[in-house]
Formats: structure tokens, C-alpha cells, sequence
């Protein structure tokens, strides 16, 4: 298949393009930038000048594809809201793009909106549309487009990880070397779901390649792995110290990040398995973190 990719130099999809290429699909990826079109050259895949704030280049983008893999965010977590917002208008207009075909449209969402809101794990069968995390909207998004007939299948993902970058461990890092203290809240018993960023592109290669309309699918790995584990390899690798913190106390500490920081989010993956035959083989969470290199972890933004 021809593919049109969002997000296509950035962390996933530098990793998505391989997988799609190996397999022998063409891909078109998405910049915005001299140096993405360099990348993007470089990595073998034709090039579409565009953005997420303009829909008309996404449009035309996915009408030059066989199918669409939206793997975009912006990830300037202090206007989350905005962008949470700004999702959901590409989903939006990619999706009118292919109305009256055929053609699967692949987006990216939490595995938190499969939160049953009873303390269970998340599951691919759940739709929490009462979700506290305003990326919802883009879910329900996707859901207005699959009632309209269009084939769109969701990805969830977890705190997708290498020795680089770990989702919001990322900036967590960033913020304890800042602080001089690694902190958790409470007892650090709440849990992030986790998987590898090559185990993670593999499930888009086969959700697009074997995936229904309207699925949802888990890209998880690890179902829970508890923020005081994490809390711990992180204090050491920077050399400092743990501390535990309140709710109350969390948001001078933390920032933006107080809203994530306390978050249980544990998620099954054993449907998406049975279902696609994928099975996660790369380095836990942990041990990623254990391998990286602090003196270059980047700072906050």
C-alpha cells in the first residue's frame, strides 16, 4: 500500500518507516521543515509539505494514499488542551478525505480512554468518552468518522520507551535534574503501562495490514509498572535523591506535569494480541531507563 504518514521524522514514525518499508508498502511522509524533507530523502520515502494547523495539506496528502497513519502530536504539553484540540481537527479532516472509499485511516490515542472507571486494567473493548484526559476528543473524533462509514482503527499507546526518549518519563527526567530530587506521590504505587517504540511500530505495520474497521488495539507491553520502580532507576541514574510528595504539594513541584503525575494507568493488550498475532519482544521500561544516558537526557522545555 502507498501510505500517507503523519508525524514521519518524529520519534514513532522514524521508527514506523522501516517497518512500513520492510514490509513493502511505500510511504509519504508529512513536513513541515527543510531538515524533515532531508530526513525524510534520506530515509527513502517521498515527501508532503504540510502541517497539523493546516487541513487542506492533510487532505491532499491522504489523497495521494492507499491508506493513512496518523502518528502526529504536538507534544508542547503546556497548551495540552490546544493541542488535544488540534488532534482532533486533522483526525477531522483526514478523515474527510477518505469518505466514500475504502481506505483504513490508522490514528493514535491513550490507552487511558480504555479506562473502565471501576479499577480494572484498560481494555481495547472500552470507550471512556468521560475521560479526564482531554485527548479523548480524539477518540470520539474517530468514532463520528466510523459511524459515517469511513475505516478508522485507533492505536493506543502507553509511556513507548528506548534509551532516549520514554513518553512523559521524558520530561519527568527533565524536571528531577532541575529539582535536584526525583519525586513520586504518595507511596509511588500508582502504574504506567509501557512498550518498546520498535514493538510499538510493528502494531501499527499489522493493524493497518490485518486490523478491522472501528478496532481499537493496545500497544502494550508492560501492563503497569509502578512510578515508584520508575522513580527509583531515574534518582540513580541522575544521582539524587527520592522524595514522596502530596497531591497538595505536587503542582509547584511538578508543573504541567502534576496533572500526569499521580495518573494509575494499567492496560491489557491480550485481545490486541490474539488479535493481530503481535507479541512485544523488545527491552522493558526499566531497563531502558537503566541504559540511558542521564548526561544527555535533555532538559525541560
Amino acid at each position: 500500500m502507498r501510505v500517507f504518514l503523519t508525524g514521519a521524522t518524529g520519534f514513532i514514525g522514524t521508527h514506523l518507516i522501516p517497518e512500513l518499508l520492510a514490509a513493502g508498502h511505500e510511504v509519504i511522509g508529512l513536513t513541515r521543515s527543510d531538515a524533515g524533507e532531508r530526513q525524510l530523502a534520506k530515509a527513502g520515502v517521498a515527501i508532503h509539505s504540510g502541517t497539523l494547523e493546516d487541513p487542506d495539506s492533510l487532505r491532499r496528502g491522504a489523497a495521494q494514499a492507499d491508506a493513512v497513519i496518523h502518528a502526529a502530536f504536538d507534544h508542547d504539553f503546556t497548551n495540552f488542551l490546544a493541542n488535544c484540540e488540534k488532534d482532533r481537527r486533522a483526525i477531522a479532516a483526514l478523515g474527510e478525505a477518505l469518505a466514500g472509499s475504502d481506505r483504513p485511516l490508522l490514528i493514535t490515542s491513550g490507552v487511558g480512554m480504555g479506562d473502565p472507571g471501576d479499577g480494572q486494567p484498560a481494555t481495547e473493548q472500552v470507550l471512556n468518552l468521560h475521560h479526564p484526559n482531554p485527548r479523548v476528543g480524539s477518540e470520539a473524533q474517530a468514532q463520528a468518522l466510523v459511524e459515517a462509514g469511513i475505516d478508522v482503527r485507533v492505536i493506543r499507546l502507553p509511556q513507548v520507551h528506548d534509551t532516549v526518549r520514554q513518553g512523559l518519563i521524558t520530561p519527568f527526567i527533565a524536571i528531577a535534574r532541575e529539582q535536584g530530587v526525583a519525586a513520586y506521590l504518595g507511596e509511588g504505587t500508582n502504574r504506567w503501562a509501557a512498550a518498546h517504540v520498535v514493538d510499538v511500530a510493528r502494531l501499527y505495520r499489522l493493524a493497518l495490514e490485518r486490523g478491522h474497521k472501528g478496532a481499537r488495539y493496545h500497544a502494550v507491553a508492560e501492563d503497569g509498572v509502578p512510578a515508584r520502580a520508575i522513580v527509583d532507576v531515574v534518582a540513580a541514574g541522575l544521582g539524587v535523591p527520592t522524595v514522596s510528595l502530596t497531591a497538595e504539594q505536587a503542582p509547584a513541584h511538578f508543573g504541567w506535569f502534576a496533572m500526569f503525575a499521580g495518573m494509575d494507568v494499567v492496560a491489557s493488550s491480550a485481545w490486541t494480541r490474539a488479535e493481530l498475532g503481535w507479541n512485544p519482544v523488545g527491552p522493558g521500561l526499566i531497563e531502558d531507563l537503566r541504559a540511558m544516558d542521564y548526561a544527555t537526557a535533555p532538559n525541560a522545555a
